[in-house]
């Protein structure tokens, strides 16, 4: 069963933070809604401007979370 990676992007000199705490939702999110799979979750900072916080489900369950959380994209998650 293929992963897909769902991609939060957050600009501007707070974005760091924003993505930070983003992810905690996210978790959040997973626990409530007893979602199967991978359980991962992150952010990353691209620069000081731009970071992504990051969740990534199983492929069966991308439609339900995205339409519940509309992320600004996804992709095929590769470990």
């Amino acid at each position: 069963m293929r992963k897909i990676k769902l991609i939060w992007d957050f600009r501007g000199p707070e974005a760091s933070a924003i993505a930070r705490h983003h992810q905690l939702h996210l978790k959040e999110y997973i626990a409530a809604e007893k979602l199967t799979g991978p359980e991962i979750t992150g952010h990353k900072d691209l620069s000081n401007l731009h970071s992504l916080a990051f969740m990534v489900v199983e492929e069966e369950q991308m439609e339900r979370v995205r339409d519940a959380l509309r992320p600004h994209r996804g992709e095929i998650y590769v470990e």
